[in-house]
């Protein structure tokens, strides 16, 4: 293993998966009723010599079996969401986690971003894998099974040193891993690790030698459209937003009007949306993709006092956007409209990370932020609680009849509404 793991990598995602989701009958969640706390995570986070570290973020694997977490210690954990028919308790103290990772995996420094192999299936140890980008590192792809380093995509500057990415994603039929970096993104064939890759700068030059910043800065959010439109979106520190097409990079046009540096981006279920949000900035932006003249109406959250990224979501269904904030609580918003449904809060500081089940009535939040106080040790008003530095799984309410999801016996879903434990 190591970055000398360089063997051709051969994933193929299993056909039967997407028609099994297609006939699955989405719950259509309550969010006039407050979710429930189901699972809490706090202890495993912290430790003597890093009693303060923080998440950063959280997201569900793309087979609803398990979620990734990433944290400030350089850490990497899995959860896998335990089946029906689990003796775990529902154990919501802010003093004992619900249950243990089931892997933790180190980084060497900061980790800038990761994402999941979007045909990844727990039970198929070929797809189950997930890319991460750290800092001063190259990009490494990660066994979900095993918790082993499988293989790296190097990047190299022009003075032939490894420069790392700091946005990573994977194009939506898994043949490709796209990363930003700074004024430019390079595409690397994932089935073929190393440092072979295609580069695309985000700077232009035009005819009289002036120099046009299309997406100056750093590339810090990758999106695809889900709708298979070929579309891609690239947020960037220069507070802008361009729309490419993947098979060209033809860039089709650039959005403006963040306040902050992008650090979000993620298209509508039917991809004629894009959801854009930056730092120190209390608004997530709704952009029409076939359009893409004005902004069509904005989200308010509580994020104008940070830097930190802080990630939304769209519900299952495509019909709520649900989002944290520095006020520690999570805000569902209505899509059709751009109204504000409800909110419940989800912790006692900044919620970072907010994702929705990919088919089940669940959804994971992370919390904490960076402290600069040196704590003191005799002061204890500094020692975090577990509503602060935690990761909850919450289950919502929902109005639907909903059959068993075929594929995974561990799902038993119920019928009708009520809530799902």
């Amino acid at each position: 293993m190591g970055e000398e793991a360089e063997e051709v990598i051969e994933l193929q995602p299993d056909a039967s998966i997407p028609n099994e989701i297609e006939e699955y009958s989405w719950p259509v969640l309550r969010f006039d009723v407050s979710p429930h706390r189901t699972y809490h995570f706090h202890q495993q986070f912290t430790s003597p010599t890093n009693p303060n570290n923080f998440l950063k973020a959280v997201k569900w694997s793309p087979d609803g079996s398990s979620f990734l977490t990433s944290s400030d210690d350089n850490t990497l954990r899995l959860f896998t969401l335990p089946g029906a028919d689990s003796d775990i308790p529902l154990d919501t103290s802010d003093y004992q986690d619900s249950y243990a990772a089931s892997l933790v995996m180190s980084e060497g420094e900061s980790i800038h971003d990761f994402c999941w192999y979007p045909y990844m299936s727990a039970s198929d140890p070929v797809t189950n894998v997930f890319a991460t980008t750290t800092r001063d590192h190259p990009i490494h792809l990660w066994d979900a099974t095993s918790g082993q380093l499988r293989c790296t995509y190097r990047a190299y500057d022009a003075m032939d040193e490894i420069t790392a990415a700091f946005s990573v994603a994977f194009n939506p039929s898994g043949t490709k891993i796209f990363a930003g970096y700074n004024k430019c993104i390079r595409m690397f064939d994932l089935h073929r690790p190393g440092r072979d890759f295609k580069l695309h700068s985000t700077v232009k030059d035009k005819k009289e030698g002036q120099t046009v910043y299309i997406n100056a800065g750093i590339i810090s959010a990758l999106a695809f459209s889900p709708s298979h439109t070929g579309m891609l979106a690239l947020g960037s520190y220069s507070q802008t937003t361009a729309i490419y097409t993947e098979d060209n990079m033809e860039l089709l046009y650039v959005l403006h009007g963040q306040e902050g540096g992008v650090t979000h981006v993620q298209f509508s279920r039917d991809g004629n949306y894009l959801y854009t949000g930056g730092r120190k900035d209390p608004y997530i932006l709704c952009w029409d993709v076939r359009k893409a003249v004005d902004c069509v109406y904005k989200l308010y959250r509580s994020a104008e006092n940070t830097n930190q990224r802080i990630l939304f979501d769209i519900d299952p269904s495509g019909q709520h956007l649900g989002t944290g904030g520095q006020d520690g609580s999570v805000h569902i918003y209505d899509l059709q409209t751009g109204q504000w449904v409800s909110s419940f809060e989800a912790a006692q500081d900044t919620v970072n990370s907010f994702s929705f089940h990919p088919f089940l009535p669940h959804a994971v939040s992370s919390s904490g932020h960076r402290r600069f106080v040196i704590p003191d040790e005799n002061d204890e008003d500094l020692c975090l609680s577990g509503r602060e530095n935690c990761v909850s799984v919450w289950s919502f309410c929902y109005d639907s009849k909903m059959e068993d999801f075929k594929g995974d016996d561990s799902f038993n879903n119920q019928s009708g509404s009520g809530s799902f434990d």
